[in-house]
């Protein structure tokens, strides 16, 4: 895991780094006095732990702690523990280490990050393969049957009040549901929503003109906050 140590105590960095040495799966990048500089360098740079003071002057560990958009694991370090009940209201802090700091107790704190960091490969593991399954099979409700559809063969969803029309290669059906509804459902290797009321399949684009596209026999209208997306999604020569 790519770490990075932010405390204010020039001593407490140099056991931190020490401590980090002796972990094999931990890769140290950079030390911090302060929280201001670790935020710039968040800002440019992907790391998956933080070591954190939480008493430092001026701008507090807690207050870096809600200054965070995407915030990565992040594991306490202080000599104060009054502010454990508080810190474990957020989901990503793993531990909370009260200083000094020994090898054993940091152990077991490395040993939690790797765990909360298992348990998140798993989960979108989890939520790709349940993606795919639904590419496999998709099933629409009509007149209390339930009918399966070949995705691929599906080129345009059009919005149509409290309804929506998907056409397929072979015939058109029309289902009481709504275009953000099906969209959840849809892969996103093949569908893409051009229009607020439009949803395509990509692979079926016969042509392209100024904002508009033509899929089978159908010119459909291209949103001008959707064409960039549109033109990312396409294989240019």
């Amino acid at each position: 895991m790519n770490c990075i140590i932010i405390d204010d105590e020039k001593m407490a960095r140099v056991i931190l780094k020490t401590l980090c040495n002796e972990i094999s799966s931990l890769n140290l990048l950079e030390e911090f006095s302060s929280a201001i500089q670790a935020i710039k360098y968040l800002n440019e740079n992907k790391v998956d732990l933080i070591f954190l003071d939480i008493h430092m002057p001026d701008f507090s560990g807690l207050d870096f702690i809600r200054s965070l958009k995407n915030p990565p694991k992040i594991i306490l370090t202080t000599s104060d523990p009054k502010f454990a009940i508080e810190a474990f209201e957020y989901d990503f802090i793993v531990d909370y280490l009260l200083k000094p700091l020994e090898l054993p107790r940091f152990k077991k704190a490395i040993q939690k990050a790797e765990k909360k960091e298992l348990e998140s490969d798993l989960k979108t593991n989890v939520a790709s393969s349940n993606k795919n399954d639904v590419d496999n099979d998709f099933y629409i409700n009509i007149d209390r049957r339930l009918i399966k559809i070949d995705l691929p063969t599906i080129y345009l969803i059009e919005a149509k009040g409290d309804y929506i029309r998907i056409k397929t290669e072979n015939k058109d059906y029309v289902v009481h549901s709504t275009l953000k509804k099906i969209e959840e459902k849809l892969p996103d290797s093949l569908f893409l929503k051009i229009h607020r009321s439009y949803i395509i399949n990509i692979k079926k684009i016969i042509d392209i003109q100024d904002n508009s596209v033509l899929i089978n026999k159908d010119v459909i209208p291209v949103s001008r906050s959707k064409r960039p997306e549109l033109m990312k999604r396409l294989d240019l020569l």
